[in-house]
């Protein structure tokens, strides 16, 4: 006997869209004008939270009016909750509103919300706006359709232990055929492994000037937590975990380690890892950090970390504090060009 299943079941995801300096975009904004969010996906699907501080009409003008428009070309059912975060940090949520049941968002009918979400006279006395902002919370819930044809047996396939395998491999030593000392510790490792994953190492071992019957190889631009980090990167494909990128010993702070694998991913021409720090570093930036980080970025091309620095860096409430850093000491020497663009971003942040 065969058997076929219909399954609908919803796929999740959820945005946050901070308005920072709420008192002053209030009243600003005026009847019908709204604020969008920056686009998110769920389940292939793009989305924007569209709110309108003083009513998206006239009827709803003492209102917060608050929506979610569907930005694909695509038409989809999806139900929708809104809620305001609690920022006293008691997690009491309010102003939750959620769809009863899917609604169709389509090219002719592409928003569904609330034009009377919450009054404004509520909400300025509420704790969900604190320190002049106020975070909305929207979740989506996209009803997706499959069809399962039925199986008559049933085999348990276990998830892959292939990373496990490799770095056992590397801690073993099984096999090893290159030793590689780093100021005074020495690494076992195995040069296929190792050009497979790094093309400078392809170029070590194997390149028109490379030698594939060396035994030993001296590296002295890296320090050996960072190298053992590094090494644990190229046989998992995993960035390491915390207690894998430093020991008792090492005075290095988390961000500092995070600096120094960020720069020997970029000497080793390791696109996967040096994008892996560049994010880990985005959610590390401090007032005394991001100096030295924004310089890092800018050495090592890494873009994205450059523009949320600057970002980071230019805010009034961030800039005083900033000035003070040994790292912003250092800018004022050796990079004055990011200090350029650090003014200009200041300058038209202040407007």
């Amino acid at each position: 006997m065969s058997s076929t299943r219909w399954i609908s079941e919803t796929v999740e995801g959820s945005h946050e869209f901070n308005i920072e300096g709420y008192s002053l975009a209030k009243g600003s904004q005026g009847v019908g004008k709204s604020m969008t969010s920056g686009r998110f996906s769920v389940c292939g699907h793009d989305w924007v939270i569209v709110v309108y501080l003083d009513g998206n009409t006239q009827t709803c003008k003492d209102y917060i009016s608050v929506f979610v428009k569907l930005v694909s070309p695509t038409k989809v059912r999806a139900a929708h909750e809104f809620k305001l975060l609690d920022k006293t940090g008691k997690g009491e949520h309010g102003a939750h509103y959620t769809a009863t049941s899917p609604r169709t968002f389509n090219t002719t009918e592409n928003s569904w919300g609330y034009k009377e979400y919450m009054k404004r006279s509520e909400l300025e006395t509420s704790s969900y706006l604190k320190g002049d902002c106020v975070t909305i919370h929207c979740t989506m819930r996209v009803v997706q359709t499959r069809v399962e044809e039925g199986k008559h047996y049933v085999i348990p396939i276990p998830p892959s232990n292939m990373s496990q395998n490799f770095k056992g491999l590397l801690e073993s030593e099984f096999g090893s055929d290159i030793t590689i000392q780093v100021c005074n510790e020495s690494f076992k490792a195995h040069k296929s492994i190792l050009a497979a994953r790094s093309p400078v190492f392809k170029a070590m071992f194997f390149g028109v000037v490379g030698n594939p019957n060396m035994e030993t190889v001296s590296i002295k631009e890296v320090d050996p937590f960072v190298f053992k980090a590094m090494l644990l990167f190229l046989y998992s494909d995993e960035f390491p975990e915390t207690r894998e990128l430093s020991n008792a010993d090492s005075p290095c702070t988390s961000t500092s380690i995070l600096h120094h694998l960020l720069a020997a991913a970029d000497r080793y021409d390791l696109a996967r890892l040096k994008l892996m720090c560049e994010e880990k570093l985005c959610e590390k930036i401090t007032a005394d950090t991001v100096a030295t980080t924004l310089a890092l970025a800018d050495q090592h091309q890494c873009l994205q970390l450059k523009t949320v620095c600057l970002n980071f860096a230019a805010k009034p409430k961030n800039l005083g504090e900033v000035m003070k850093s040994d790292g912003y000491a250092y800018l004022e020497k050796s990079c004055p060009s990011l200090l350029t663009d650090l003014l200009k971003i200041s300058a038209a942040v202040d407007k």
